[in-house]
């Protein structure tokens, strides 16, 4: 496969930079998220959810490894990219993603509102089927590495949906 060569001046960023640049903005969205989030707050102890809801701790288990792999991912898959264009693409989409992740949290939390939370997170789950896409056009092992995001974001829809149907 023949790779479009970089124009002057345009070269690919270090490892430390990408890697570090991936892993600051997936902090950021999760440090964003966790000072919304709160499971203990009476208004969601209220809340009629379904019997196969996990335990709420279970979400910090699932979602920290979870963040760790968009970094690595979207910091690999920069490093892949062919040519600037590619790059700021990825770039583009993992941060219109990642605001779609942080803003569950609030939606959810701190607005009280599972049907907005729902809404955002209809989107996010179209953001990770546009950032799996975009990301496997260059790299596929960093495409498939974001599957099990992609997978609990779709189950944290049905989960959300469920609370919005139980709570009419």
């Amino acid at each position: 496969m023949k790779v479009i060569s970089e124009r002057a001046g345009a070269r690919r960023p270090g490892p430390w930079l990408r890697y570090g640049a991936t892993a600051a903005a997936v902090a950021v969205t999760a440090a964003v998220g966790a000072t919304a989030t709160d499971p203990n707050i009476t208004w969601y102890a209220s809340l009629r959810k379904p019997s196969w809801q996990p335990p709420s701790w279970a979400f910090g288990l699932v979602w920290t490894p979870l963040y760790a792999s968009i970094a690595c991912a979207a910091g690999h898959a920069l490093g892949r990219a062919p040519y600037p264009r590619r790059r700021a693409g990825i770039a583009a989409e993992l941060a219109a993603n990642l605001a779609l992740n942080a803003s569950w949290s609030r939606l959810f939390f701190a607005r009280r509102d599972p049907e907005a939370a729902l809404a955002g997170n209809v989107l996010l789950n179209l953001s990770n089927a546009r950032l799996i896409r975009r990301i496997g056009r260059t790299d596929r092992a960093a495409a498939a590495a974001l599957a099990p995001y992609a997978g609990w974001c779709a189950f944290a829809a049905a989960l959300n949906a469920s609370i919005v149907r139980l709570n009419r």
